[in-house]
């Protein structure tokens, strides 16, 4: 069978990447509460470029270093760092899956700012990107527990991700997938090594054990949502890449008591369907040849 064509597998994979990533993001805030947010990221970055030289560099050599955009790249790692950084630091305020909806803005922000550099966004786009907002005031409603200005953290790792996932789409083509991943990787290790010394606390053996592991299930979250693109369409599997709410959600009951109240849900909702609106738009525009201005899903 085709590798492109079976979107069962590639769903499965992109739904065991969701709850990685859930959990991922469940260690993360609970690691928060002992350590400084910087500490916490850098280690998991630290573990994460290892765990990728481990992994590749046997069999793809020198090629995993090799960029032909080496300031691209830069400007990604950077902005990834600043994704990481802003949203673990929304976790030590604001609920795991009303956090992720939030974070799950990217895509739509890609279409607000793509339409800034040119590129032609309709009218059913626009409407998908107001209604998304919408569902943003509903969850972060005046006289709710999340109306703080901690809601801001991961609205502006939402904006930092679409500035990435911008940053994506122009290297696609011209580096390998493994050689952005690592480099990214590799500047937020180098960027987070300088922070460090400012934000320092010993951790136990146990929680040095817990950030790397940290390290290694975001490293595979990754590995299992790039895969997942090989055996279907972005348009295809776009619905199953808001799991990752739905995980958070249970994450964040589970481990934190912390379940969304029913405006939250209803805008979580509206995030979902404005997100699936413009995947489906994006199934159309690549039926018929144009480009698509949604890169890829949340890596965080």
């Amino acid at each position: 069978m085709n590798n492109s064509h079976q979107p069962l597998l590639g769903a499965l994979l992109i739904l065991a990447s969701g709850l990685l990533l859930a959990i991922n993001d469940g260690l993360s805030k609970y690691l928060t509460q002992l350590y400084p947010v910087i500490l916490v990221v850098w280690v998991r970055y630290l573990a994460q470029t290892a765990l990728m030289v481990t992994l590749f560099t046997p069999r793809m050599g020198r090629r995993v270093f090799v960029t032909s955009r080496l300031w691209t790249q830069l400007f990604r790692g950077v902005s990834l760092v600043a994704v990481s950084v802003l949203f673990i630091s929304g976790l030590r305020y604001i609920p795991l899956a009303e956090a992720t909806a939030v974070i799950f803005l990217a895509p739509l922000m890609v279409t607000v700012v793509s339409a800034l550099f040119g590129e032609q966004v309709n009218r059913s786009q626009w409407a998908a990107v107001v209604f998304s907002l919408l569902g943003v005031v509903f969850i972060v409603r005046p006289g709710s527990a999340l109306f703080t200005p901690a809601i801001l953290l991961p609205f502006g790792a939402a904006l930092s991700l679409s500035v990435y996932q911008l940053l994506t789409r122009r290297l696609a083509g011209t580096d390998h997938p493994v050689t952005s991943n690592f480099l990214a990787s590799l500047v937020g290790a180098a960027v987070l090594s300088v922070m460090v010394f400012f934000n320092w606390r010993t951790p136990t053996l146990t929680d040095v054990a817990l950030i790397v592991g940290l390290g290694c299930v975001t490293t595979l979250g990754h590995l299992l949502l790039t895969n997942a693109y090989r055996f279907a369409s972005a348009a295809t599997l776009a619905p199953f890449t808001y799991g990752q709410i739905v995980f958070a959600g249970i994450v964040g009951y589970l481990a934190f008591d912390q379940a969304p109240d029913l405006g939250a849900l209803l805008g979580i909702g509206m995030i979902i369907a404005s997100g699936l609106g413009i995947a489906y738009i994006q199934g159309r525009a690549g039926r018929v040849g144009r480009r698509p201005l949604v890169a890829e899903s949340n890596p965080i």
